[in-house]
């Protein structure tokens, strides 16, 4: 089911990536590892947010990002960046299975923005829901966002 909801502000660490999405898994270690490192609360949020598609560009020119919601005060340090992400629209659905298998859930939640009066306004994120490493990929939970704004 295809939902419009309201995405509230966070605070991230994230960290810039391009290439490969099969090096996802280290990008997000290495997030999570920082986070540990300087002992920040980790408030739930586990992402990526693509800013291009494996169906436009070659491979090793994939751009996008990977980081965590963290509470508290902290600063960019190295390839580890932080921001505040505003509140904001989007429509959304959500992927039961493989990560490699989201293709046609990002496909319909972007022609149902379409079909439904939205501009989509911003980049793809993947709200990962569960952690890969503690089920089996066909349990993984994902939820597909696209930031809109009404016509």
């Amino acid at each position: 089911m295809i939902k419009e909801k309201i995405f509230e502000e966070v605070q991230v660490a994230y960290i810039e990536c391009k290439g490969s999405y099969l090096k996802i898994p280290d990008y997000i270690r290495k997030v999570e590892m920082w986070a540990l490192d300087k002992d920040l609360e980790m408030t739930g949020l586990v992402y990526g947010t693509y800013y291009n598609s494996p169906d436009d560009v070659p491979e090793d020119e994939l751009v996008y990002e990977i980081g965590f919601s963290v509470a508290g005060d902290v600063k960019d340090e190295g390839k580890i960046k932080v921001k505040t992400i505003p509140e904001h629209t989007v429509v959304a659905a959500l992927h039961e299975g493989p990560y490699t298998e989201v293709g046609p859930v990002i496909q319909a939640v972007a022609q149902y923005a379409i079909q439904n009066g939205y501009d989509l306004v911003g980049p793809i994120t993947e709200v990962y829901l569960n952690d890969p490493n503690e089920l089996d990929e066909s349990e993984l939970l994902t939820e597909v966002q696209f930031p809109v704004m009404k016509k």
